[in-house]
């Protein structure tokens, strides 16, 4: 009895393909067999009942309607973040061409990161140097100090990278009381991360997530490089 319920919904099945191919290989059916559409009838998903194959397709396309709808809005809020963040980078950019020193340098980009750029915390890492003057936001460390660890294969390759950060890299940079830092953004300064890198931390651990885009992050990154090295 089994084999024969087996056949049959083999049988069936077989039928459903061969409609469905014919009917995606002759678009025009239902235009050649109008009265078929009001003959027609679906169940409805909600409720129960029966709607017309036409109110089915009209329902089908208001439902797409409203997805598109919905990808074109994230679209545009996407457009107005990317323009917004272009035009700081070009103010930060006019601020980093007027300044007078490296020092200059330094404090303008600090002062930016927080005020403009939001970020809840931020530390530029610079090689070699005198570690004496090292502060809050600039940290001078040898580039093989064991404390750099951590961040070795980061540093090997030449690309920003974000993702949540692990403990020993929040020591260094932030230190073990601020662990509210839950994502950061690594930044190389120079090819090979050649000046050193800068860390922008944020308390959301997905803020910085592995698949954000880091085109704005290594415009920054190239910015700030250059203005280090005139």
């Amino acid at each position: 009895m089994s084999t024969v319920k087996h056949v049959e919904a083999n049988a069936a099945q077989h039928d459903e393909d061969a409609i469905s191919s014919y009917l995606n290989a002759h678009p025009d059916f239902f235009e050649r067999h109008s009265e078929l559409l009001a003959q027609l009838k679906l169940p409805h998903g909600v409720g129960g009942g029966a709607v017309s194959l036409v109110e089915r397709q009209v329902s089908v396309l208001r439902q797409r309607n409203d997805q598109l709808e919905h990808q074109l809005r994230d679209l545009v809020e996407v457009a107005r973040g990317n323009d917004e963040l272009a035009g700081k980078i070009h103010g930060l950019a006019v601020l980093l061409m007027s300044a007078g020193d490296r020092q200059q340098v330094i404090d303008i980009l600090e002062e930016q990161l927080r005020m403009e750029f939001n970020a809840d915390r931020s530390v530029l890492v610079l090689f070699g140097g005198d570690s004496t003057q090292s502060a809050q936001f600039q940290r001078y460390v040898e580039r093989d100090a064991p404390t750099l660890g951590s961040f070795k294969s980061f540093l090997e390759g030449d690309t920003a990278r974000c993702g949540t950060v692990r403990d020993a890299q929040r020591d260094f940079l932030f230190g073990a009381e601020n662990c509210e830092i839950g994502s950061v953004a690594l930044i190389p300064l120079g090819l090979g991360s050649k000046q050193g890198f800068l860390a922008i931390g944020n308390r959301s651990a997905d803020h910085f997530h592995p698949g954000k885009s880091i085109d704005f992050l290594s415009r920054l990154g190239d910015l700030v490089a250059g203005a280090l090295a005139r």
